[in-house]
């Protein structure tokens, strides 16, 4: 038998401990929150202390955690104190990076939806905005909030009644049901892992502490582009500035293929695109500044 390693919760920083809580217990399913608060602006961010707890009724739980580091509490809590109403939108593999761009710490009142951008599609039961990319939309009527503790660290379950449900039919079987590969559910892992239903674990870096440009910021070239997917714009707004005029001129002397497509769109996208799916964000954006 191998040798273990005794965690006692007290005697080591909460960071610590939290830590190995979300590696050890997964892969968890992420609750992407739309609340609104009094004023009407609409909040987004995603949480995997989540799942669903029954059916008759429908209910969801997910806890937004008091924030360790300083013991504040996150916006989507105090949104459904003062509007008890949220819309539970499932992520999938395709707007994974939008979602991760979401959960960016915005300055109160900032919209989300547009910062990573997503759809904002209109609720039928309450006044909170479903995500349009989401395979599964679950609008909900909060019905209790229960605080777990008063300390940075401490949960608060968000108990959810589901009121209406808004499938895609893309992901629906012959008989009607939620076919689990056309779903492509991503969950919550340690770290900066996650893992997608259908193929394993991937990484995405956690979004800046400094705050991403967003997906907004984004020149109106690139987002609308017919090459560049959601999840490539929600990378590339994950930066806090573009890059420098000395870099990209760096960046020129050491590819100069680069200048053959230059005045090509979508060859300068598709390259882009290449560095994106190795992770080399910079590099995408040097590409994609030859034609900005």
């Amino acid at each position: 038998m191998s040798e273990t390693v005794t965690i006692v919760p007290g005697e080591v920083p909460v960071a610590r401990l939290h830590g190995y809580l979300l590696g050890a217990v997964g892969p968890r399913p992420i609750a992407f929150a739309s609340t609104i608060d009094e004023k009407g602006r609409p909040n987004l961010s995603p949480f995997s202390f989540f799942n669903v707890f029954s059916a008759n009724p429908p209910v969801l739980i997910f806890s937004p955690a008091r924030r360790v580091r300083d013991n504040t509490t996150k916006h989507t809590l105090e949104n459904v104190l003062r509007i008890p109403e949220v819309v539970v939108n499932i992520v999938d593999y395709d707007m994974v990076q939008q979602m991760s761009l979401a959960s960016t710490e915005y300055e109160e009142g900032e919209n989300e939806f547009v910062k990573a951008g997503l759809t904002m599609v209109p609720s039928e039961r309450i006044k909170p905005y479903r995500v349009g990319e989401s395979p599964v939309q679950f609008e909900c009527k909060v019905t209790k909030v229960e605080p777990l503790g008063k300390e940075g660290g401490a949960g608060n379950l968000i108990f959810s009644e589901v009121v209406r449900i808004h499938i895609k039919k893309s992901i629906l079987n012959a008989d009607g049901g939620i076919d689990q590969h056309k779903i492509d559910q991503v969950a919550r892992m340690g770290g900066n892992w996650y893992s997608r239903a259908r193929s394993g674990m991937f990484e995405v870096p956690k979004p800046l502490s400094t705050k991403g440009i967003g997906v907004d910021s984004l020149p109106e070239q690139v987002r609308t582009s017919t090459v560049l997917t959601g999840n490539d714009l929600g990378m590339l707004g994950n930066v806090e500035s573009l890059p420098a005029p000395e870099s990209l001129e760096a960046f020129m002397q050491e590819h100069p293929d680069l200048k053959e497509i230059s005045g090509d769109v979508q060859k300068v996208h598709q390259k882009a695109r290449e560095y994106l799916m190795k992770n080399d964000v910079s590099s995408a954006w040097k590409v994609l500044m030859l034609k900005q």
